[in-house]
Formats: C-alpha cells, sequence, structure tokens
C-alpha cells in the first residue's frame, strides 16, 4: 500500500491562521477538532480526513509534502492554489 497514503488537512486562507494552527497543534490540541473548527472545505465534517490517494491524485506541493511525511507526522505550512494546508498523515 506504499503507493497509497491516507492524510487529514487543514486547509484556511491565511499564511497567518495557518501559523496560528500549526502553533495549537504543536501543544498537543486535536488536530481533527481544529479540523472542524477552522478548514475550508468538506473534510472538515471528517476532521479533514482526505481518506486514501495515490500520486497524480493531489496538486504537486500537497502531494509532495504528504508523500514526503512519516505516519503520525504533521507538515509545516503547505501553500497550494488552493490556500495554506497543514498535513497530518494517518496511515
Amino acid at each position: 500500500m506504499a503507493d497509497k497514503i491516507r492524510c487529514s488537512h487543514i486547509l484556511v486562507n491565511k499564511e497567518s491562521l495557518a501559523k496560528e494552527i500549526l502553533e495549537k497543534i504543536k501543544k498537543g490540541e486535536s488536530f481533527g477538532k481544529l479540523a472542524e473548527q477552522y478548514s475550508l472545505d468538506g473534510s472538515r465534517k471528517r476532521g479533514g480526513d482526505l481518506g486514501y490517494f495515490g500520486r497524480g491524485a493531489m496538486v504537486r506541493e500537497f502531494e509532495k509534502a504528504a508523500f514526503s511525511l512519516k505516519r503520525g507526522e504533521v507538515s509545516g505550512i503547505v501553500k497550494t492554489q488552493y490556500g495554506y494546508h497543514i498535513i497530518k498523515r494517518i496511515d
């Protein structure tokens, strides 16, 4: 299953907000709860869970960051055409 990974993300439209959220995650706040509270896309209802996806399914910057994470790891801020993402690799 190495060609498919499962991630959650939080998508916001301001880098300053992404930085605030990242600080909350580093302090131990729940990624899923923060996604429900802040994320701009439909995955917020699932705590940011995007399910499993393979290479080529996401925009390049997002994919590069997601596939570089280890299980349980959270990315820094990833800018794409959609805004600012914080990505957490689940599996």
